[in-house]
């Protein structure tokens, strides 16, 4: 059944091949309200890769990106923090309604698609993950992540597109997962984002973190908000009611901040230039891979649908730059690694890349206010 995965590694398999149906989901809601996988035997993550590696053996191997040292001769005392920010193509919009013209039906199939996903979050142990477009969340995320540690939410969209495509397997929402080990959670809010006082179909969950290792407080946040052309202002009046939360949250910046997100906005909308205006403090952390450090990635997402070619740059990890310094960030693919054919694809699960950073504390952040 669903909350019980097997406790040793020959059982990982049928728990990675276990898939719940939407009718299973509905037989199984006082499971999927209480998951109580902690109760369950941890995972090795190597034997969790070597699961995944064994059923993506007819794959092309994973793409290689190197991480781009971006610290300034600054010495800091403490283990970085990585966070890792992605959205991972809900799978009921990618084999329903997204229409990748360019790439198989085969490429999408769930089986293997969760395993190119898990294989890259395994590949960069994040301590923080934060995820959009996750509709495998009870059956998948869930129970395999808090059995690696991780403390685990999510909140789904209220009215998920998700639901509108035959056999899917639920909302698709934004999912927070921290090491247990690392942080304690001092706080958590699920936010529902409005745009002119109206409640939206989009969300955000925010949480106060306390840093084991330098007792630290941090908050990280994560959101995906509307997408589509046409709907900027729209986006602009989501970006500002998450700001005023997270002002709210942080007590004015007075408790650092992480923000993770799809934002589906280009550097040259309203809603980027107010989290970049914001009295937040808020810096870009992709911008730093510029050579003059004030520009945006050329893309974060690159696909090919009936309409044409799309290729953007959408997603974001916002940090308060008065109290947190990147020490690295994940280089992006190549337009040649990710091919003519475009994402996602037999190598990428998704149609958005990862980003992933490694933040560490400023000495003495209030002097920088």
């Amino acid at each position: 059944p669903v909350c019980s995965m097997g406790n040793s590694t020959s059982r990982l398999y049928s728990a990675l091949a276990k898939t719940l149906s939407s009718s299973a989901v509905s037989q199984h809601q006082d499971c999927l309200e209480q998951p109580d996988s902690a109760q369950l035997d941890p995972i090795d993550p190597k034997d969790l890769l070597e699961e995944c590696q064994i059923v993506l053996q007819k794959r092309p191997p994973r793409f290689q990106r190197d991480f781009v040292d971006l610290k300034k001769n600054t010495a800091s005392n403490h283990r970085p923090i990585r966070v890792m920010q992605w959205n991972i193509l809900a799978q009921a919009l990618g084999e329903g309604k997204d229409n990748f013209v360019r790439c198989p039906m085969e490429a999408l199939k769930w089986e293997e698609r969760k395993c190119l996903i898990l294989e890259e979050i395994l590949a960069y142990k994040p301590d923080i993950l934060c995820l959009q477009e996750v509709d495998h969340y009870f059956d998948t995320f869930e129970p395999l992540l808090s059995r690696l540690g991780y403390q685990c939410t999510f909140f789904p969209k209220p009215w998920s597109p998700c639901l509108d495509v035959e056999q899917n397997n639920g909302p698709d929402g934004c999912a927070l997962f921290f090491l247990k080990d690392r942080f304690e959670l001092i706080n958590s809010a699920n936010i529902r984002l409005t745009a002119m006082k109206l409640k939206t179909n989009q969300v955000a969950i925010a949480q106060t973190l306390k840093c084991n290792e330098t007792g630290r407080l941090f908050c990280v946040a994560v959101t995906h908000l509307k997408a589509r052309t046409g709907w900027e202002r729209f986006r602009s009046a989501q970006g500002y009611d998450l700001l005023q939360n997270l002002k709210s949250i942080t007590q004015g910046a007075k408790i650092p901040l992480i923000i993770c997100g799809d934002f589906n906005a280009e550097p040259t909308e309203e809603v980027y230039r107010e989290f970049s205006s914001s009295s937040l403090n808020l810096n870009s952390a992709y911008k730093l891979l510029s050579p003059d450090g004030q520009s945006e990635p050329p893309y974060t997402t690159w696909k090919i649908r009936p309409s044409g070619e799309c290729r953007h740059t959408l997603d974001y990890i916002w940090y308060s730059q008065h109290a947190l310094k990147v020490n690295s960030a994940l280089g992006l693919l190549t337009e040649e690694q990710i091919g003519p054919n475009r994402l996602p694809s037999f190598n990428y699960p998704s149609d958005h890349l990862s980003l992933v950073c490694d933040f560490s504390f400023n000495q003495d952040p209030d002097r920088l206010l």
